[in-house]
């Protein structure tokens, strides 16, 4: 029989002995049986092991959770333990909001605030402000039944307009060299043309106002040519819609109002404003004895209908009867690239549209509902190498003039480019299409009609030099970003940590930003025949939304400067060559940016200035108090800042800086750029001049050598880099 082990006490701790005891009891009263202990069992008093670190046990903290020993035993029934567990994920979710407010103040706290700067006049309205116009030295702001004309300098109302039935929507200005011509849209969709010269203001034509209602159209969009020679406007009526184009006859209407006035006024002279430079706005930089009057008895020549555009239309199946109608059809290159002539019948669309539906059914939302009006965006291009324009119309075309139109519809492939030498007998055929391989939805083209930019929806962006005619390339954006709007930088260079403009045009050197619809900023370059780069500005917000990008403008009078405006109201100036905030703006208190998503603020081409619409709360003023001053246009004069004022003022670099260095061969001219590069050519020649060349003392061969080496116009330190180690040149 097997001997039982039994525990072991000493010093509390609970060993098991491997025999059995030395003495057992009987009941037989006293006798005792003595038994040996084994041979294994050693000798001595048992010792306890000292315990060590590894004999720990180890402490999860993951893993312990501390409940109250009641719910252990038993859970709440419903429906209390579902209640529970919300007001579980309420606290939890509570404490996460708190966490990330004190995170957002403490970085807040920790980030390096930028210099914030108020504006230095404002324009006190008693309407609110929809639109703003530029043009000259004047100010055009659109509001309730009409438009509104202030000096630019001492920000005086010099002239109000309220006659229309309703509000002002939006408003163009351009510059027609001693006069300017004014185009308002009201919230009826009525278009009308306003011709100002001097102290005169003139009503041209209201271009789609009807006496029937139901006939009625509406415009959606215009846009003016560059000098004022053209004019297109987007019309929707009738369940249609399309683009009427224009030609201004501006010369004619120059000889009508000053044939005017000197019928009027023989020996009157009337003093026009002259551009000067902005500085602080106060009411004595300039004479305010400046009125303008309208005249409305005078009737000017009416634009010239020239061309009425439609949208494409859709592709369908075929009605020629063979290929050679089809390339019959295109034999004047007019359809090449739109897709309309081709040779599929209507059974392979129907099939090919029944497999897609049926591949794709639990895709397609929304089946059976009507399509939206396809919307146009176009724009007015100068003469380049890219367009041909007949020889019987380059006379007509002088420098400066459009001569072409281009036009892209929404959910289309194509880019269509139509002549505008034509009358409106002529039949409307486009000259060329530029074909891409996705729908567009942004196009954008420069001020100086330069370089045009087309952006696809799969965030694929080509680039085009048109004043040289050909393309830059194209620029993919990382994936999932879908480009919202395109805004070009004029050509700045980076010379000793500031942004300066070459004194001289530079050509085949573009910039631009790139704000996308997720707020991210981009910026592409491109460069010759190098290809475009890419480099992000601003990353998307991941967390705080209010941050994120809403608009985006480039200030032209300081170079590589850009205008940021976010969600929460704030704005910003950010270097772009940089990638850093240099100052921000800021209404005073307690006026803020009227609609922060949308703003309405208007930065100058010219003068280094910038507009914005701001209003006052109502809780910050009653009723009464508020009055006329609830709502203001601010100033913004950059030069006006500490900050700002040097790169204002010292932004340009004389060409004599640039022509005997290759550091900026960009704004170099062609000639000086061919001269350098042969000079340097010309420093590594090779003529035969042999130089002695002696080995050290030291050497193996213990002897001089002669050594043929070819002759560079090099010092002396150069030519070390050229030769072996061990050797030396000869001291001659």
């Amino acid at each position: 029989m097997l001997p039982e082990e039994k525990p072991c006490k000493l010093s509390g701790v609970s060993l098991r002995s491997p025999g059995p005891p030395a003495v057992m009891a009987t009941p037989k009263g006293g006798r005792t049986l003595k038994r040996k202990p084994p041979v294994s069992t050693p000798k001595g008093p048992l010792e306890v092991p000292v315990p060590t670190e590894k004999d720990w046990p180890e402490d999860h903290d993951a893993d312990y959770v501390l409940k109250d020993p009641d719910q252990e035993l038993e859970s709440l029934p419903q429906p209390f333990r579902m209640i529970s567990k919300l007001v579980n994920l309420l606290f939890e979710q509570t404490w996460e909001a708190i966490e990330e407010r004190d995170a957002l103040r403490e970085a807040e706290r920790n980030r390096v605030q930028p210099t914030v700067y108020p504006p230095v006049a404002e324009i006190q309205l008693n309407k609110i402000p929809n639109c703003m116009a530029i043009s000259q030295d004047y100010l055009f702001i659109g509001g309730a039944k009409g438009f509104s004309i202030y000096n630019l300098y001492n920000a005086k109302r010099i002239y109000v307009w309220e006659k229309f039935k309703v509000d002002v929507t939006s408003i163009w200005a351009t510059d027609l060299g001693s006069e300017m011509l004014i185009a308002p849209v009201d919230e009826l969709g009525i278009i009308r043309l306003f011709y100002l010269y001097k102290d005169g203001l003139f009503l041209i034509k209201a271009i789609n106002e009807a006496d029937d209602a139901s006939k009625q159209s509406t415009c959606i969009k215009m846009e003016l040519s560059q000098g004022g020679d053209f004019a297109a406007f987007l019309l929707q009526g009738g369940g249609d819609i399309w683009l009427d184009v224009y030609k201004l006859p501006k010369d004619s209407w120059l000889k009508e109002v000053e044939h005017y006035q000197l019928a009027q006024n023989p020996k009157k002279k009337v003093r026009q404003l002259q551009l000067n430079t902005l500085g602080p706005i106060t009411p004595d930089n300039l004479e305010t004895d400046m009125s303008i009057s309208f005249k409305g008895d005078v009737k000017l020549s009416f634009p010239i209908h020239i061309m009425k555009i439609k949208p494409p239309k859709p592709i369908a199946g075929t009605s020629f009867k063979s290929p050679l109608e089809a390339f019959a059809k295109i034999e004047d290159c007019h359809g090449l690239g739109s897709g309309q002539n081709h040779f599929i019948k209507d059974s392979q669309w129907e099939q090919q549209a029944e497999i897609f539906n049926t591949s794709y059914k639990k895709f397609l939302d929304g089946e059976g509902e009507e399509e939206p009006l396809s919307m146009a965006t176009f724009h007015f291009f100068l003469p380049s190498c890219v367009f041909a324009v007949p020889m019987e119309a380059k006379s007509s075309f002088a420098s400066g003039v459009a001569c072409v139109l281009g036009v892209r519809w929404t959910g289309s492939h194509n880019f269509f480019l139509y002549s505008l030498n034509r009358t409106l007998k002529d039949k409307v055929d486009h000259e060329g299409v530029w074909p891409c391989a996705a729908p567009i939805t942004v196009s954008e083209l420069s001020c100086s009609s330069s370089y045009l930019v087309l952006a696809c929806e799969d965030g694929v962006l080509t680039l085009w030099d048109l004043a040289v005619g050909f393309s830059f390339g194209v620029v993919a954006l990382p994936e999932g970003c879908v480009c919202q709007s395109v805004h070009f930088l004029k050509y700045f260079l980076v010379r000793d940590g500031q942004n300066v403009y070459p004194e001289t045009p530079v050509k085949s050197q573009m910039i631009c930003v790139v704000l996308c619809t997720d707020s991210s900023l981009y910026l592409v370059t491109a460069r010759g025949t190098q290809g475009p780069s890419l480099r992000v500005l601003v990353e998307r917000p991941e967390k705080h939304l209010d941050e994120a990008i809403c608009a985006v403008a480039p200030v032209r009078a300081l170079p590589g400067m850009v205008l940021i405006f976010t969600r929460n109201g704030s704005m910003s100036l950010m270097n772009a060559a940089k990638s850093e905030v240099v100052c921000a703006f800021a209404p005073p208190r307690p006026h803020r940016v009227g609609v922060p998503w949308k703003p309405v603020f208007l930065v100058s081409l010219q003068l280094p200035f910038f507009l914005l619409q701001g209003d006052c709360p109502d809780e910050a003023k009653s009723e009464e108090e508020a009055g006329d001053t609830r709502n203001s246009v601010f100033y913004f004069n950059f030069e006006a800042y500490p900050l700002l004022e040097n790169l204002s003022k010292n932004y340009t670099i004389p060409q004599e800086d640039l022509l005997d260095t290759m550091a900026f061969p960009e704004a170099l001219p062609l000639e000086r750029r061919c001269e350098l590069l042969l000079q340097k050519r010309a420093q590594v020649q090779v003529p035969a001049a042999p130089l002695p060349v002696r080995l050290p003392a030291d050497a193996p061969e213990r002897q001089h050598l002669m050594v043929q080496v070819w002759s560079l116009p090099l010092p002396e330190e150069a030519w070390k880099e050229f030769l072996p180690p061990g050797l030396d040149l000869a001291q001659t």
